[in-house]
């Protein structure tokens, strides 16, 4: 199947890197010098410069661009598509129909390990296109179908987010690490051992059954965690999340 990507930023790389060994890709994007470059990492991808008016008859586009970019880019278009794929954050299933004809219309939410083929996407809209969505977003990762607009908008949060949230977590564990006094390419490579491997975990088991697993009483596991708990750990992920879902509700507003 050809996928336009309308939008050359980073997500939209992210997705180009992964649906190429499985789909065709064309992006579209206004900087022809920033498609050249993105085409000289990415050679299977072809390029185009996004027209005053860009024909998208019969196509199924993946749209990327900022949701403040919406309403320029969306006059240019011209035609119906198949089907829109919109990983606009927070920019409801309505306010995409207004703009932009498409027979049918498809909310996602993928993250940047959709370039490594692994990312956690959340779909939702029109059911008519919910197989072909799962199709081609699987073939970059993890998909979830959730029910409603809303879902999605948290799921943002987790799985869209989530990412940045992580790798903070990772950099802080590494610093830990060499402030304790190992060597910065050693706790990198720990980190990243450490995440794969309770990556494979959460697969089978609840997050309370690995820490209690991990921590015996007394123990080195034990004082680390009381530390965490005297940094509101826990309580400042709850908030991000909250956070985080609160923006994609606001934007879906405006």
């Amino acid at each position: 199947m050809k996928l336009t990507l309308i939008g050359n930023g980073i997500m939209a790389q992210s997705l180009a890197r992964g649906l190429v060994k499985n789909h065709e890709v064309e992006m579209i994007g206004r900087n022809e010098n920033t498609l050249k470059t993105i085409q000289e990492q990415i050679p299977q991808i072809t390029i185009k410069t996004l027209d005053d008016q860009e024909n998208i008859e019969g196509k199924n586009i993946i749209f990327c661009v900022k949701p403040y970019a919406l309403g320029s880019v969306s006059t240019r278009l011209v035609g119906e598509c198949d089907i829109l794929f919109s990983i606009l954050a927070g920019t409801k299933l309505s306010s995409l129909k207004n703009q932009i004809k498409s027979k049918y219309y498809v909310r996602t939410m993928p993250n940047i390990a959709a370039s490594v083929q692994n990312s956690m996407t959340t779909i939702t809209g029109d059911n008519e296109a919910k197989n072909i969505a799962l199709d081609i977003f699987s073939s970059i990762g993890k998909t979830l179908w959730v029910n409603t607009e809303n879902q999605l908008d948290i799921a943002t949060a987790i799985a869209g987010s989530g990412p940045a949230y992580l790798a903070l977590v990772a950099e802080a564990l590494t610093d830990g690490a060499v402030n304790a006094g190992l060597e910065r390419h050693l706790s990198k490579e720990l980190v990243q051992g450490l995440f794969s491997g309770t990556a494979s975990l959460l697969e089978n088991s609840h997050p309370a059954i690995i820490k209690d697993s991990v921590m015996s009483p007394g123990g080195t596991t034990a004082a680390g965690y009381t530390k965490l708990e005297e940094g509101a750990v826990r309580d400042s992920m709850i908030k991000a999340i909250n956070a985080a879902y609160s923006k994609a509700v606001e934007l879906g507003k405006k």
